[in-house]
C-alpha cells in the first residue's frame, strides 16, 4: 500500500462525500463556463488540503456536513486563487495541464475565478459556523495579499529570506494552516485542538511550499514545468536566495536582479540553477524543510489511544509533503 492510500484509509467514506459535493457543487447551465470548470475537474489530483480538513477534524472528533462543506469551500478557494494567479503569471501550463486562462483567455479566466470564489463563500456560509466565514474571507486577503508582495518584491533590490518567508506564509502556509484549524473546529475540538492544528497546519504549508520550490531546480522531476521555471517568472526562491546570500557574488547578484525584471537569458537562469546546486542552496532548503516537518510532527506528540490512526495518518501526511517527487 502506498503511503497516499495510507493515509486516506481512516477518512476512504468521508473523501467520496466530500468528492460528491464538490463536484455537484460544480455544475452550471453555461456552457462556457461548464466547459472550464469540467477542465478544471480533471486536475483535481491528490485532494491534499480537503484531506487535510477531514483528518483534523476526525482527530478531535467526527467528520459532519459543516466539515465537508468547509473542505469545498477552501478546495474552491484554493482553485480560484490559482486561476486568478495563472492570469498574473501569464502561465498557460498548471501541473503539465492547460491554464483556464489558456483555454479560453484571460477575461473568461478572472471570471471563473470570480465563480469560484462566490461558492467558496456560499459553502463556506453551508457550515454554519461565522468563524469559517470570517476565516474563510480573512484567507481570501491573506492570499492576494501574498501574491502582491510577491509582484513587489520584482522591483526590489535587496534580495532576502525574510522576504521569501513572508510571501510563501501567505500564499500557502495560511491555506493549509486554515484547513486544518476549520476541521478541528466544526468537529467541536477543544481550544488546544484547533491551536495544535492551527500550528500543524502552518508548518506543513511551509514545508510544501519549499519542497514545490525545490523541485523547480531540477529538470527530472516530473511537476508539468521546466527547470527555472520559476525564474523565467521573474521569482527568486530560497535555493538560490541562500546561495546569494552565501556566496556574496557582485555579478550573479546583478544577475538575480536581472531575472526579476525579466531580463535574463536561458543561460543566465541556468547559471543560477547551477549556482543553488553548487552553493549549498538545495541542501539548504531542504533542511528547513526538515525543521518545518518536524515542527508539524511535535503538534501530535500528545495523541491519545483512539487517536492513535488519526495521528499515524497526519504523521505520514507530513512525510508525504516532504518527500513527494511531483
Amino acid at each position: 500500500m502506498d503511503r497516499l492510500t495510507e493515509i486516506r484509509r481512516p477518512i476512504e467514506d468521508e473523501l467520496k462525500a466530500y468528492r460528491r459535493l464538490f463536484e455537484k457543487t460544480l455544475t452550471t447551465e453555461n456552457p462556457l463556463l461548464q466547459m472550464a470548470l469540467n477542465h478544471l475537474l480533471k486536475r483535481q489530483g491528490k485532494m491534499m488540503r480537503p484531506m487535510l480538513v477531514l483528518l483534523a477534524a476526525k482527530y478531535v472528533g467526527e467528520v459532519n456536513d459543516a466539515v465537508l462543506h468547509a473542505a469545498v469551500s477552501l478546495e474552491l478557494l484554493h482553485t480560484a486563487s490559482l486561476v486568478h494567479d495563472d492570469v498574473v503569471d501569464e502561465s498557460d501550463r498548471r501541473r503539465g495541464q492547460k491554464s483556464v486562462n489558456a483555454l479560453l483567455d484571460n477575461k473568461a479566466a478572472v471570471l471563473v475565478g470570480d465563480f469560484l470564489l462566490s461558492k467558496a463563500l456560499y459553502h463556506a456560509a453551508a457550515t454554519g459556523s461565522q468563524q469559517v466565514v470570517t476565516w474563510v474571507s480573512e484567507l481570501g486577503q491573506i492570499l492576494s495579499d501574498g501574491e502582491l508582495l510577491q509582484l513587489a518584491n520584482l522591483d526590489k533590490t535587496e534580495i532576502s529570506e525574510a522576504d521569501y518567508f513572508e510571501v510563501i506564509r501567505k500564499k500557502t502556509a495560511s491555506l493549509f494552516e486554515t484547513c486544518a484549524k476549520a476541521g478541528a473546529m466544526l468537529a467541536k475540538g477543544r481550544e488546544e485542538d484547533i491551536d495544535n492544528m492551527s500550528k500543524y497546519g502552518e508548518y506543513v504549508g511551509m514545508c510544501f511550499q519549499v519542497r514545490d520550490d525545490i523541485f523547480d531546480y531540477d529538470a527530472n522531476y516530473d511537476v508539468g514545468k521546466p527547470s527555472g521555471n520559476d525564474m523565467k517568472e521573474g521569482k527568486l526562491t530560497l535555493p538560490i536566495i541562500h546561495s546569494l546570500i552565501e556566496k556574496d557574488d557582485k555579478k550573479m547578484f546583478t544577475l538575480a536582479l536581472r531575472v526579476r525584471r525579466g531580463e535574463a537569458t536561458e543561460d543566465e537562469i541556468a547559471r543560477l540553477v547551477d549556482m543553488a546546486w553548487q552553493g549549498g542552496g538545495i541542501a539548504y532548503a531542504e533542511k528547513a524543510m526538515e525543521q518545518y516537518s518536524q515542527q508539524a510532527l511535535e503538534t501530535l506528540k500528545n495523541k491519545k489511544d483512539r487517536e492513535s490512526t488519526i495521528a499515524d495518518s497526519l504523521s505520514q501526511y507530513v512525510a508525504f509533503v516532504a518527500d513527494r517527487q511531483v
